[in-house]
């Protein structure tokens, strides 16, 4: 059965939203989706969404019982497991349209619980007590040693947000948009050594849904979900296997360049879950589309970048455009986007994009293969 993203919409707005709780984040969200894909909550015959409102929480408020519901949370990359599992239980015949919200109030912390973490936790006995302490301070282990094992310049990796701005600078939505120099990510403070902050995600509310189905049920502009991964490694970060790459990554987009049946050569498009800087140099060597320790001097090069030959992250990704805490259902939105002709900043000619997620530090992954039209 050929599955499809038949709607695909983010909230009215992103960026601080203090009005917006997080369970109306979900709603607009939805309802956005909903109307972009030509249907309505009775359409709808299952849910799947993560965190706190859950999916019965989100499906009672749209007023749907569903049959199926999937609350898979596994950071910011839950809503392409989300794709994943959905397109699975349609083929099986467990539901038929899949709605997937996501909805987050992560600058704001209207209606969002609280940050903890407990003493007896995995990170709370074996990372905290060393002043490893949130994602900043996680992240510079894997950035640290990748600097030092492959020789990745400072300049490198700020280039990393100069072409992601680039992009956002584009982009009329993007919390970001004044383009940036080498000089300028170099002049922001020093947030956790290597990374200043115009190399850190940003801290926004907002949200996005996705309508899921079978291409028969589809009414306007389908996406095809042509291959799709997931992957898993360690709970924390310091017990990864190889702090330079993540086998996540590797073997989630193993999986789904497989089952899609394409080669890198095929992909016009890609967007990386970019929570810090050197989180896109990860995937673009990782998923194989360059060699180990050549991602820097690529993106450097302007190969990412407006007019170049692999555009990544159009949208400004989540050091520019929006990053409410899981950044994966604007990647999976920007992608659409790009598909359907209709992004801000419009790559000619994309006819498949690859969305690869990243969920806690480096812990979980899931890759999807989209195209507007079946190969």
């Amino acid at each position: 059965m050929n599955v499809v993203i038949a709607g695909a919409a983010e909230t009215d707005e992103v960026g601080r939203l203090p009005h917006h709780s997080t369970l109306q984040l979900h709603l607009d969200a939805a309802r956005n989706a909903l109307a972009d894909a030509g249907l309505t909550k009775d359409d709808i015959d299952g849910v799947a969404t993560v965190g706190t409102p859950g999916p019965i929480q989100v499906a009672h408020a749209l007023g749907i019982t569903p049959a199926w519901l999937d609350g898979t949370g596994v950071g910011g990359s839950s809503f392409l497991f989300h794709v994943r599992h959905a397109a699975a239980a349609i083929r099986a015949g467990l539901c038929h349209t899949v709605l997937i919200t996501h909805g987050e109030s992560g600058r704001s912390r209207v209606g969002a619980g609280r940050y903890g973490m407990g003493p007896d936790s995995l990170l709370g006995q074996f990372e905290v007590p060393y002043g490893v302490v949130g994602p900043p301070t996680s992240f510079t282990i894997t950035a640290l040693r990748y600097m030092k094992e492959t020789g990745l310049t400072h300049e490198q990796l700020a280039e990393v947000a100069v072409a992601q701005r680039r992009w956002s600078h584009l982009n009329p939505r993007a919390m970001f948009r004044d383009l940036i120099t080498v000089e300028d990510v170099f002049a922001s403070r020093m947030v956790a050594y290597p990374f200043h902050l115009l190399e850190c995600c940003l801290v926004t509310d907002g949200g996005g849904a996705l309508v899921v189905t079978s291409a028969e049920r589809a009414r306007r502009s389908p996406v095809h979900l042509l291959g799709s991964g997931e992957s898993a490694e360690s709970p924390i970060i310091s017990q990864m296997e190889d702090f330079t790459t993540s086998k996540a990554f590797r073997r989630s987009g193993e999986a789904a360049f497989a089952e899609a049946k394409i080669t890198h050569e095929d992909v016009d498009h890609l967007m990386v879950y970019d929570a810090f800087a050197h989180v896109p140099i990860y995937g673009l060597e990782d998923l194989g589309f360059v060699g180990r320790g050549e991602a820097g001097a690529f993106i450097a090069e302007g190969h990412t970048s407006p007019g170049g030959r692999l555009p990544m992250n159009t949208n400004g990704g989540g050091l520019s455009y929006t990053h409410t805490g899981m950044y994966g259902m604007f990647a999976i939105q920007e992608a659409v986007r790009q598909l359907r002709g209709e992004a801000a900043a419009q790559v000619p000619g994309v006819e498949v994009s690859v969305v690869l997620g990243n969920g806690g530090m480096f812990a979980s992954a899931a890759t999807l293969v989209l195209a507007n039209r079946l190969p």
